[in-house]
């Protein structure tokens, strides 16, 4: 492994903390300057910018004709964002949920999520498809503007709201963000490239490289946006980057890349069974855990972490054809899934005793 490579990781690492810091700071700016809350620009601003690398990634393989890339990198990316980004978050700090979050985007993901094994059940999502998910990313980011515009979003914090002195002009704001996922970016693709060098003179197989590390890559700007912006107080933004990515994910990532495809996008009869059927469940998953005090706990944040690990083992289980696949799977569908669902049945169940859902 050559001094240049092991450079580069070490300044896209660098690029990821100070472009992450940089990008939470100009999207503060930009909510305080447009009178817009944190939630909005966490789920409009942020999520689309930090999802860059996803849509580059998938656009450029359905130009090459490598169609099917872009299924698997849309439905890793989304369960590695609520498993691993939340988790990560939630346990350095009890992330706040927003009640629109609640009662509103989450099912919007939910619904954008199920629509992928609808479309694909034939094998295939079509170029038309893809074009009516990717007119459904602009009606929703048109939808989402009005409704915070008309301020029908929930009422921010006064300390959000106020305009202190001090603070930056909208222009620099706007510059703010643009250099904070230039950077993100730009560190995410330096960080990736030199831990896949790290991991082959290491003797990592490359199957397990494809399922971690460069999986994972893309998601990058997404974890270090989430954490830095869950430090520095903006838990909305933290939130809503995970959930805005995941609906962009879906709607303009695999939408665009299906409409631009001559074939639209391949989906494998193995996706079909289990990989989207995870995405689907793990979005599910987000409303009792949301819903519950309307926060993410640390316990929740282990939860979820956990999970992303189970996920990655029977990944690598499957791939090599391990003879302990079939225990693995049945220890985690007969016992582990039971017992995480009636824990949240009865965390749900008393905080609805506690306190009643919230009119709309």
């Amino acid at each position: 492994m050559d001094t240049l490579t092991v450079f580069l990781a070490v300044i896209g690492l660098v690029f990821l903390v100070a472009g992450a810091d940089v990008l939470v700071r100009g999207a503060s700016g930009l909510a305080a300057g447009f009178g817009l809350s944190p939630l909005v620009i966490g789920l409009t601003v942020v999520a689309y910018g930090t999802s860059a690398p996803e849509l580059a990634v998938s656009l450029a393989a359905s130009l090459r004709g490598q169609a099917d890339v872009a299924l698997g990198n849309v439905v890793g990316s989304n369960i590695f964002n609520v498993l691993f980004i939340l988790g990560s978050a939630a346990i350095i700090v009890p992330l706040t949920v927003a009640w629109r979050l609640v009662w509103l985007d989450v099912w919007v993901m939910i619904g954008v999520s199920a629509l992928v094994p609808l479309f694909g059940r034939d094998n295939n999502i079509s170029r038309w498809e893809g074009a009516f998910l990717f007119t459904g990313c602009v009606l929703y980011t048109l939808w989402l503007l009005w409704q915070a515009r008309r301020g029908s979003t929930a009422p921010a914090a006064p300390e959000e709201n106020s305009q202190q002195a001090g603070t930056p002009p909208v222009w620099a704001s706007a510059l703010r963000v643009v250099l904070g996922l230039a950077l993100l970016v730009a560190g995410a693709r330096w960080l990736v490239e030199g831990a896949v060098t790290f991991a082959r003179v290491l003797g990592v197989s490359e199957l397990v490289i494809a399922l971690t590390i460069v999986a994972a890559g893309t998601s990058l700007p997404e974890v270090a946006a989430s954490i830095a912006a869950s430090v520095r107080g903006q838990r909305d933004i933290a939130v809503g980057n995970v959930i805005g990515s995941n609906i962009f994910n879906v709607l303009a990532v695999l939408g665009g890349s299906a409409a631009l495809s001559r074939g639209g996008v391949a989906v494998s009869a193995s996706a079909l069974a289990f990989d989207i059927p995870v995405m689907i469940a793990v979005a599910g998953a987000c409303l009792p855990v949301f819903f519950t005090g309307h926060r993410i706990d640390r316990w929740e944040g282990f939860l979820f972490l956990g999970y992303y690990g189970a996920y990655v083992v029977y990944l690598i289980l499957d791939a090599s054809r391990s003879s302990h696949l079939d225990s693995y799977t049945a220890a985690m569908i007969w016992f582990v899934l039971p017992l995480t669902a009636v824990t949240l049945a009865v965390v749900t169940l008393h905080a609805l005793r506690r306190n009643g859902a919230p009119s709309l």
